[in-house]
């Protein structure tokens, strides 16, 4: 299951934004309430979902300054990889967008879909805060 967050522009170069979302250590801004307990390297990061799920995550691939790539691990209930796009638009602005890969039964897309592209809308709109 793929889900896409939308390609928006953020007041940032993107040389300076792939640095900010390159380190975990940054993604609790990003973040929804529900996320608890965040703990961060700059490689690696857990958390809590609504007290019930462990999420571990971990970068395992950067091709700076246009590319990371982000994949669950651990005993995440089901595993994913974070795509994360970056196109510069201007020396000052830069095309970003999130994409989701899920791999998830279609009983499991059922129940996961919703939230799953809530935190992606979530995380571009908090990104666009941040920086615009």
């Amino acid at each position: 299951m793929i889900i896409k967050g939308q390609v928006q522009t953020i007041n940032k170069n993107q040389e300076e934004l792939f640095k900010f979302l390159s380190d975990f250590r940054n993604f609790k801004e990003l973040m929804p309430p529900e996320v608890k307990g965040w703990k961060a390297e700059e490689d690696h990061c857990s958390f809590e979902i609504g007290g019930m799920v462990t999420v571990e995550l971990r970068m395992t691939e950067k091709k700076v300054p246009s590319y990371l790539k982000i994949n669950s691990e651990g005993k995440t209930p089901f595993p994913f990889i974070l795509h994360t796009h970056l196109n510069k638009v201007s020396e000052s602005q830069t095309k970003n967008q999130f994409e989701i890969d899920a791999k998830v039964s279609p009983i499991m897309k059922m129940m996961v879909k919703g939230p799953l592209e809530n935190l992606v809308k979530m995380m571009d709109e908090k990104l666009k805060e941040l920086f615009n």
